[in-house]
């Protein structure tokens, strides 16, 4: 092993030799360094133009020549003034006209080009601006140093001239034609770097602006046109009128001191402005008034309501609409001189508005409205429940009837002018009958209506629904004259509980139908109360291979709300798909499957058949829904309106007719089931909301 020392000695030895062999040399090599031109260093940088350059080397005075980078890439500088300081040092004055770059040094043993890039410090001046004062479209010549630098020049609220834009530019002055947009102020000279020099100008640069000096006529019909005098009225590029209504189409004169506009409909009452192509407002000194309708005229003075009022005047082409009171009547004509509206039915102004488009208002002269004349009741005399015939003139405006001491007023629609029926209440008593019309307006009947008390029950409490083998609890009088209950399908009663004068509970059959159905009680004497009610409860499954969606095995492939669940208090049959919380707007999907995957189609047409779904409101009123069924045939799907709480299981049929393009609102219909090869499932039709609800056995089902 060589030791330390040992390999001390050997390095010894080595460097002996080294130095031995130099010596022996040392005179050609010598020769050979006084010779060679070398730089070893440059500056400063970055410099000053006109501000001198030093160059340390050795043999540097054997240089003959210093050559810049010029302002452009095309061009050098070439100094041959050279002041040598010694064999290693030289200086040169850096030209006015240099640009950053590498410095090449001209020897006669060749170039010798710098490694790195002269960079200068740049005074950015600005030394006068003019003229101070012009126009759009004029030049601006600006004077100064190194505005060659320069790439934008910037006018009041950052209008920016770009220097592809410039008229002209040189190291000591550049030239920019002023743009429509410029407005007075400074402008800014940029060097456009993303961190910039920005230099602004000791002078404001006054901007020549338009003058308003009038215009005529001052009282003027919209549409009508308006003539402006002034001066510079070119730099004008639009007309603002009131209500913030700016017109850019302006018809000028040839030495720019006329401007010919038309008054638009919907200008308002105001003063004019120009409005500068820089965006500035000169305002006029006075205020457009605009022609209202006049010489105003109704027919007839007597109107009914829903009818034609005629208005006629002038100017009445100048109307946009017409109001009764805050009721917008539909005009069916108008021309200058006459308009023809129907009045509203609910309208009982005595006037009409008649709205400008300028927004400008005026009313008709008065009128009034048609009232029904009531002759006649028959008969006179009668019993509670009983119909009454009401015969008179204008009666089709009657919209309610209410009756003496009766807990609720009947409303009434009749299609008759001259006589139409109602039912008496049960709970009516004798006295005046009061109508009222369409527009609010009360009318008295001629005589007392005689009524005796009614031999048939008054209900005055029931369920909304109740569900199949539920004890219905009825409240009322005279509920002891009750024979027999029927439900729809003609379905009788067979199981009661208590039954009083005030009290009726009967239990509602199985077989009863189900959904929003009629009540009947019927009298000993056989006379029949009808009573709405719904009864919940699902409709048979006819085919349970028609079933798509049951959650015990066809099962959702995909869905972002809602789950399976099955819990025994609320499970219909097996599991159900269970969704109970907040839902956003926009797309909310719940189950899915494709590919017509456990999709039974085999003989579904789309006129006979429906979609059915069993449902269990356990919230309130459900957002509308949307059920979609998409294949080769297109994208369709049907709406489904908010569904409500019955207070149990209820079955939803959605025809197939129901299935429409463009999300459910277009106008083309399902074509054929058996082409759903896609997407099948449900989702919201767009609205947020709190939902809480069950569904199973979704299915398809013939209805026809």
């Amino acid at each position: 092993m060589q030791t330390h020392k040992n390999k001390w000695y050997s390095w010894l030895i080595i460097f002996t030799l080294i130095i031995s062999a130099g010596a022996y040399t040392g005179c050609d090599k010598d020769e050979k360094i006084d010779t060679l031109i070398v730089l070893k260093a440059f500056g400063p940088s970055p410099a000053l133009r006109g501000g001198e350059l030093r160059f340390i080397g050795s043999n540097l005075d054997k240089v003959t020549a210093v050559v810049f980078q010029g302002l452009t890439s095309e061009t050098t500088i070439e100094v041959s003034e050279i002041e040598v300081v010694n064999e290693r040092e030289i200086r040169v004055t850096i030209p006015q006209n240099a640009g950053p770059g590498k410095v090449t040094l001209k020897t006669p043993q060749g170039d010798i080009q710098t490694l790195t890039s002269l960079t200068f410090l740049e005074p950015i001046s600005i030394s006068t601006v003019s003229p101070t004062t012009l126009r759009a479209g004029q030049i601006l010549t600006v004077k100064g140093e190194y505005l060659n630098l320069i790439k934008k020049v910037i006018f009041v609220d950052n209008v920016e001239v770009e220097s592809k834009d410039f008229v002209s530019q040189s190291r000591e002055q550049l030239q920019v034609r002023v743009p429509d947009e410029a407005q007075t102020g400074k402008i800014i000279l940029s060097n456009g770097e993303e961190m910039p020099i920005e230099i602004y100008s000791n002078e404001v640069i006054n901007i020549i602006l338009p003058t308003f000096v009038e215009f005529s006529p001052v009282t003027v019909k919209p549409g009508n046109n308006i003539n402006i005098t002034g001066t510079n009225l070119d730099l004008v590029a639009g007309v603002k009128f009131g209500g913030d209504i700016i017109v850019n189409e302006v018809i000028l004169n040839a030495d720019s001191t006329l401007i010919t506009v038309t008054v638009p409909f919907e200008a308002q009452d105001d003063t004019v402005k120009l409005i500068t192509k820089s965006g500035l407002e000169v305002k006029g000194n006075k205020k457009l008034i605009t022609v209202m309708p006049s010489n105003l005229a109704v027919s007839p003075t007597i109107v009914k309501n829903g009818n034609t009022l005629t208005i006629k005047g002038k100017d009445l082409d100048l109307v946009a609409s017409i109001k009764f009171g805050d009721i917008e009547g539909q005009i069916n004509a108008k021309s200058e001189t006459e308009i023809s509206v129907i009045v509203p039915e609910t309208a009982n102004s005595k006037v009409a508005t008649l709205v400008t488009f300028s927004t400008k208002t005026i009313n008709t002269p008065e009128f009034s409205y048609v009232k029904p004349k009531i002759t006649a009741l028959s008969p006179n005399s009668l019993m509670a429940g009983s119909e009454l015939t009401v015969s008179g003139s204008d009666l089709d405006l009657i919209r309610k009837v209410i009756f003496p001491s009766a807990a609720k007023s009947v409303n009434v629609e009749p299609s008759s002018s001259i006589s139409f029926v109602v039912n008496v209440p049960t709970d009516a008593t004798s006295g005046i009958v009061k109508f009222v019309t369409v527009n609010g307006t009360e009318i008295l009947s001629p005589s007392e209506l005689t009524v005796t008390e009614a031999d048939i029950p008054v209900i005055t409490s029931i369920p909304a629904s109740a569900k199949p083998g539920q004890l219905l609890v009825i409240q009322g009088t005279k509920l002891n004259l009750v024979e027999s209950v029927i439900f729809q399908n003609n379905v009788k009663a067979t199981q009661f509980g208590t039954r009083s004068v005030t009290l009726l509970e009967v239990y509602v059959p199985e077989n009863a139908a189900k959904g929003v159905v009629t009540l009947k009680l019927v009298t000993f004497a056989g006379k029949e109360v009808d009573v709405p009610i719904t009864i919940s409860g699902t409709d048979p499954i006819a085919d349970p291979s028609y079933v798509f969606f049951d959650f015990d095995g066809k099962n959702s492939w995909w869905g972002s709300y809602g789950s399976v669940e099955n819990d025994p208090a609320l499970s219909l049959s097996g599991n159900y798909f269970r969704i109970n919380q907040n839902l956003p707007s926009g797309w909310v999907d719940f189950f899915w499957r494709n590919g017509q995957y456990d999709l039974k189609v085999d003989g579904v047409t789309v006129q006979e058949w429906a979609v059915k779904m069993d449902v269990n409101v356990l919230g309130g009123t459900t957002m509308a829904f949307k059920f979609r069924l998409k294949g080769s045939d297109g994208d369709f799907w049907a709406i489904i309106p908010g569904m409500e709480n019955r207070g149990g299981w209820y079955t939803v049929t959605i025809p197939l007719t129901d299935f429409k393009d463009d999300n459910g609102y277009g106008t083309n219909i399902l074509p054929n089931v058996q082409n759903i090869t896609q997407d099948f499932g449900l989702a919201t039709a767009g609205d947020a909301g709190f939902v809480n609800m069950c569904i199973d056995n979704v299915r398809f089902e013939k209805i026809k």
